[in-house]
């Protein structure tokens, strides 16, 4: 059994990261690190790990010497100096923050405030989207897990973009999360009178996962692309539904580009592009790994609208790191993720 450790254990990813990895078949949860808990079991945090584990929170120097696979569930600018010690100790580091998604220190630094900590190690760093980057995944020993707006933009539009079948102007990314994408700590705007019976948009034109975006569908239009993304929060727990907009080159056939998407992810254990009339909901994908994907065109025949769905904890954070760790241990990549959304 591969040992296994979370650094960041009892922010909402990493608890959501220990749920799953308990009944992963082929690792053991061998360490957990909280700095505000260290010293606790994760079950006084936790009562839902009450009799399934006894782990107790440690320093992350411990789970570094303890495990093979080291998870860092932390805030952007705290895991640079984690992922070293790991990788220089021949650990695989799956990042889940914002720390190595962007190559580019300067736009790091514009959009989180901070330079690099150790630039020397970002190079090795790989975008960890199976679906773009699975044979570079598979080599790597630092993955950097994406954001889960992005997952579900970067899923909606790729393949349009690699076969340059839309314009890479005017693209806008309409996009609604639940609001434990906010993390476990307590703000304003997530308090339930605040959030509870209301619906509204925050960070407009101006939110941390626009460079992250454009850079990964930049690189996959082999061009430079712009978007327009406004997120939204949801008075829900959990998920993310993305509303793509993008212009076709020529007119476009909706059964031709459904056939495309069919055909381009035939292969993808976790992506479903639900057959044409159909629409992506929150819903089908809750608790699941699965991203859910529909496709329309509007009256016009003039604009493509792509809606993407997933679990913003699971496909979105913690069921993608699983999938990442099983792509670089050669294991099935669906170990540990054969989930199903609940019916109701």
């Amino acid at each position: 059994m591969v040992k296994v450790g979370i650094i960041g254990a009892t922010g909402y990813v990493g608890a959501e990261l220990l749920r799953l990895l308990l009944s992963h078949p082929k690792v053991k949860v061998a360490a957990l690190s909280s700095v505000s808990f260290e010293g606790q079991e994760i079950s006084n945090v936790y009562t839902s790990f009450f009799n399934k584990t006894n782990l107790i929170c440690e320093s992350a120097k411990d789970v570094i010497e303890k495990c093979d696979v080291i998870f860092t569930a932390l805030p952007h600018g705290l895991s640079e100096d984690i992922a070293k010690k790991a990788i220089y100790s021949n650990k695989i580091c799956i990042d889940m923050g914002a720390d190595f998604r962007l190559s580019n220190e300067t736009e790091y630094e514009e959009w989180y405030g901070k330079k690099f900590t150790q630039p020397e190690i970002h190079d090795n760093s790989i975008y960890g989207l199976p679906e773009l980057n699975r044979g570079k995944i598979k080599k790597s020993s630092l993955i950097a897990n994406p954001g889960c707006y992005p997952t579900t933009i970067e899923l909606g539009l790729m393949p349009l973009l690699k076969n340059s079948l839309i314009k890479l102007e005017g693209i806008i990314c309409d996009s609604k999360s639940g609001t434990t994408g906010a993390g476990r700590g307590l703000t304003l705007n997530t308090h339930f009178p605040e959030e509870n019976e209301t619906f509204a948009p925050y960070k407009v034109g101006a939110h941390r996962h626009t460079p992250e975006i454009e850079e990964i569908l930049s690189t996959m239009a082999n061009d430079k692309v712009n978007i327009t993304f406004t997120p939204h929060l949801l008075p829900i727990n959990r998920g993310i539904l993305s509303t793509i907009y993008c212009t076709p080159q020529d007119n476009a056939n909706i059964e031709e580009i459904y056939k495309l998407y069919v055909n381009f992810y035939k292969d993808e254990p976790f992506v479903n592009i639900l057959p044409l009339g159909e629409t992506a909901s929150i819903k089908n994908v809750r608790l699941t790994n699965d991203c859910c994907i529909s496709l329309h065109l509007n009256h016009r025949k003039d604009q493509i609208i792509i809606v993407s769905s997933i679990d913003n904890m699971i496909k979105g954070a913690a069921g993608q790191a699983i999938q990442n760790m099983n792509i670089v241990l050669g294991f099935n990549e669906t170990d540990g993720l054969n989930l199903i959304a609940p019916a109701f």
